[in-house]
């Protein structure tokens, strides 16, 4: 078996993993990457509304896939395997496709206990971190991987040691004037939405180019904040970061005193042959459900249940991102016609977001004061092959000839959908969790992931709520249809927790500092150890939290 050795060895390549590369490549440690997927490129993200993250940049089902299990509404549940969760098999992860909303978390999502109390079901904890201690690494964030946007005033505006975004706002579509009118009507208060995306260019990356193909798709400027773009490259350019590409980890390897001595992965260019890697210190952070597989896989002597599992919290506390999404169509003959003509223009993007209910005072819904969520004003990115695909149903007859043509035309040219997404705390509960499938195995013989994703009424409540509320703005901004959905299953994106951090060890399986309770050099720095995710997406606070976590590791290195 071949081997390597670094300073500091890190599993995975995303927003969890890039941040640790970059500070301490920067500080001139040598760092070991290990990917399993490839490292593309700029040039390898070009606007083909079929080159989505569903095809190569995914992990094939057919040589891995996870186990999910479902309430079925009766006590029951049901179970099938699935890909839906492998977002981003490439350097940089799931961060090369997000849409990059950057809303930072409040300090009420840092203490939901203390704020809101205990909510029966669910396994609420306040933070072992306050927002004050995150705060100046969301602004780094900002700065460093280049976020941009315009701060407005709104009672929901959490505290900031800057005044501005660093970058100023993306080119905005006309809808949002639009947008704003309406809500100022509602007495709302509307928010041009922070981005990961470049406006301007920065640090040789470009500016973003407005095609349209943003949110799942990869970007060809270099203008999105992916830990690839953004970091993972300058990284490497210090000398000191070597990312191993097509690295399949399987093992944490332990010693007598149970401290991590190495790690095991396939090399997926050699045959799948084992390979081996030494360090210092090592880091995981290939997503939460992989990660809680990876130290559940991981046993040894000193941990017979999987590494940080003494407690049996590892898989634990699994937490999805609950919400809904809605819908408001324009039909173009009913407008005036620069009304329509406004509409029809496509790039720049709709960058609108309301937090007025991000808590929710509403004697309706509660007797008391309840956390609420984010919407999100968004458009999806073209895709004509596939709405012109799902045209050629009426009812229940295939449509052909003229009929179909006409129904194309009309759809493309007489009306315009926009969207928007709501996001709200998934509370965490005894029925979400990761363990490992006693049946299932991947190509490399490995026991898979199994994902059992029960959720707690309470969401559905607050969902609704939020959901209605984006209706009636879009019934304000003249929608001639509008409507919304809830949903409870569990998004293929936006997983976190599973490896929760806190001070009592027998809840948790981090300290606060992401280092393992029982495992004196290892640290998990993706979105495992969120309590909670907050209601907004939580790429931001894991981007951020890496970089805490960084500084932490440094001065610990400097004592050594």
């Amino acid at each position: 078996m071949s081997k390597q050795e670094f300073d500091i060895c890190i599993v995975g390549s995303g927003a969890g993993a890039g941040p640790i590369a970059y500070e301490l490549a920067k500080a001139g440690y040598k760092v070991g990457v290990l990917e399993k997927g490839n490292w593309f490129k700029e040039n390898d993200f070009f606007k083909d509304e079929q080159l989505v993250r569903h095809s190569v940049f995914r992990s094939q089902f057919k040589d891995e896939r996870h186990v999910l299990e479902e309430p079925n509404g009766d006590d029951t549940w049901s179970s099938d395997t699935t890909a839906q969760f492998w977002g981003g098999n490439t350097v940089g992860g799931a961060t090369n496709f997000m849409s990059a909303y950057f809303h930072r978390l409040k300090p009420q999502d840092f203490r939901l206990v203390t704020e809101y109390g205990d909510i029966e079901g669910a396994n609420n904890v306040d933070w072992p971190i306050s927002y004050d201690d995150l705060e100046p690494y969301y602004t780094k964030v900002e700065q460093v991987i280049g976020v941009s946007g315009k701060v407005v005033k709104h009672p929901q505006l959490e505290p900031r040691s800057t005044i501005d975004f660093p970058f100023p706002p993306t080119a905005e579509h006309p809808v949002a004037q639009r947008f704003d009118a309406a809500c100022k009507g509602l007495k709302l208060h509307p928010l041009p939405m922070a981005r990961g995306i470049l406006s301007i260019p920065f640090n040789g990356r470009k500016s973003c180019e407005y095609s349209g193909y943003c949110g799942s798709y990869g970007c060809h400027s270099g203008a999105k904040a992916s830990s690839r773009a953004a970091l993972l490259d300058a990284a490497v350019k210090t000398g000191n970061c070597e990312i191993v590409t097509q690295a399949k980890v399987y093992r944490l390897n332990t010693d007598s005193s149970g401290q991590i001595s190495s790690v095991d992965y396939f090399d997926l260019t050699d045959e799948n042959s084992s390979k081996r890697v030494t360090a210092k210190l090592f880091v995981v952070a290939c997503y939460s459900i992989e990660s809680a597989r990876l130290l559940l896989s991981s046993t040894g002597d000193k941990h017979p249940n999987g590494i940080g599992n003494t407690y049996q919290q590892v898989g634990k506390n699994l937490h999805c991102c609950a919400g809904g999404t809605g819908h408001g169509v324009f039909e173009m003959g009913k407008l005036k016609e620069f009304e329509a003509k406004q509409l029809k223009i496509r790039g720049p993007f709709f960058n609108r977001a309301l937090q007025d209910w991000y808590e929710i005072d509403d004697k309706a819904v509660s007797s008391k004061p309840i956390k609420g969520g984010t919407l999100d004003f968004v458009f999806d990115p073209p895709s004509p092959t596939g709405e012109t695909a799902s045209l050629k149903w009426q009812g229940e007859n295939l449509l052909w000839g003229t009929p179909l043509k006409q129904k194309i035309k009309s759809h493309f040219t007489k009306s315009k959908d926009f969207k928007f997404e709501v996001f709200c705390d998934w509370l965490t509960n005894d029925e979400c969790y990761v363990s490992l499938d006693p049946v299932e195995k991947d190509r490399w013989g490995q026991s898979v992931a199994k994902v059992r994703a029960g959720f707690h009424s309470h969401d559905e409540k607050v969902a609704q709520y939020l959901v209605d509320r984006g209706v009636e703005v879009m019934k304000a901004m003249g929608a001639h249809q509008a409507w919304g959905n809830v949903f409870t299953q569990p998004t293929s994106n936006l997983v976190a927790g599973g490896c929760r951090f806190g001070n009592d060890v027998k809840t948790s399986v981090l300290d606060k500092n992401c280092k393992v309770h029982d495992c004196d050099n290892l640290y998990v720095t993706d979105g495992s150890f969120m309590p909670n995710g907050g209601s907004v997406t939580p790429t931001f606070t894991i981007y951020a939290n890496a970089f805490r976590v960084a500084d932490k590791i440094l001065a610990r290195l400097e004592k050594v």
